[in-house]
């Protein structure tokens, strides 16, 4: 079969369209042949630098192909799955848990201390089939294209989590969305939309500002020209907001802290400009902040999702959509940071 696979990691010229093995199935394991895939900015990560790639790619010796937004159809089944048949319309739950600790009996899979994610230790969508645990399949209708379902299992479900879960987002509440031309941010500015949220949105460009003026932002900040925090306050009266999407780490995290209310909430899931961020500790007990972290989301909450927009209560953003062996340009998009919403991956098969 066709890949973008890479054997050793670094630059967008790693990536390799090239003809790799196809997937031979092991008990309870299904065949998909690929539909969408979504890029994320952890596949960059992951060619790039990434320790657990490069473990991989020195223990097995064989080609890493990167994708954990996967969508297609069933090919193959392997084991006793009465609820699955070939050809049924599916999308892939991205995270392998163990099934048997005390968070996935707990329904907290995405605690799970020794889960893997497809495309990450395994291999995953950036190829005409991929395999995965028979569980992780999800149904989709056929009103729903496989690019939307291909959108929703990192950021729609990072998002999904991150304020539904997490930060308990309220009709009435104010939120800000950093960077919300990304994934996540871009995830979030619909969810927090449906929620009935007013929504503070920073971007880089005008044109980002206006696309997120389109999905629902209310009140949009170009970070490169303004203080956003100082902006947050002017808006609100003094007030700040009720919560802060954050995912970009030390580059924007005392800002963040500083355009928060009284009672507000802060909830990260990422940390693109660094690990290590300062807090007024003094301000963060005064004011009754709290400051949470938020990774992924549970299988329950992507069947959520599938709902939701199969409904068309939420329609996935997508910024483009490529052929598979134009990877390279996918990627080169999100470094750019160039895309608002999901870039896509088509097989030509």
């Amino acid at each position: 079969m066709k890949a973008i696979a890479f054997t050793e990691q670094g630059e967008i010229d790693v990536l390799q369209y090239q003809e790799v093995e196809q997937p031979t199935l092991e008990p309870d394991e299904i065949l998909i042949k690929v539909k969408a895939c979504s890029v994320n900015y952890l596949d960059i990560h992951a060619r790039r630098d990434r320790p657990e790639i490069k473990r991989k790619l020195e223990e097995t010796g064989t080609p890493h192909i990167l994708g954990s937004d996967i969508a297609g159809e069933i090919a193959e089944i392997s084991g006793n799955h009465p609820h699955l048949k070939i050809g049924d319309r599916i999308l892939l739950a991205p995270c392998i848990p163990c099934g048997v600790c005390s968070d996935c009996l707990g329904g907290y899979e995405n605690l799970c201390d020794t889960q893997e994610l497809l495309g990450f230790q395994t291999n995953g969508g950036y190829a005409e089939y991929v395999k995965a645990p028979a569980k992780n399949a999800i149904p989709v209708a056929d009103t729903f294209s496989f690019t939307e379902a291909s959108a929703l299992p990192i950021a729609y479900l990072t998002a999904w989590h991150m304020l539904i879960t997490r930060a308990q987002l309220n009709a009435g509440d104010d939120i800000l969305i950093l960077g919300s031309g990304g994934s996540v941010g871009s995830a979030g500015l619909q969810i927090a939309k449906l929620v009935g949220a007013r929504i503070f949105a920073t971007a880089s460009t005008d044109e980002k500002l206006e696309r997120a003026r389109q999905h629902g932002a209310d009140i949009t900040i170009n970070y490169k020209d303004v203080d956003f925090s100082e902006v947050i306050l002017e808006e609100t009266n003094g007030r700040g907001v009720d919560v802060v999407l954050e995912h970009v780490g030390a580059a924007t995290w005392e800002k963040s802290i500083g355009s928060l209310a009284k009672n507000g909430r802060l909830v990260s899931c990422g940390v693109t400009t660094g690990n290590i961020g300062e807090i007024n500790i003094r301000k963060m007990y005064q004011k009754q902040l709290t400051l949470m972290g938020s990774a992924l989301g549970t299988p329950a909450e992507l069947r959520t999702l599938v709902r939701l927009a199969e409904q068309q209560k939420l329609i996935p953003i997508i910024d483009s959509t490529l052929p598979l062996k134009q990877a390279a340009d996918a990627h080169q998009l999100l470094e750019s940071r160039r895309n608002f919403g999901k870039v896509c991956l088509i097989p030509e098969g």
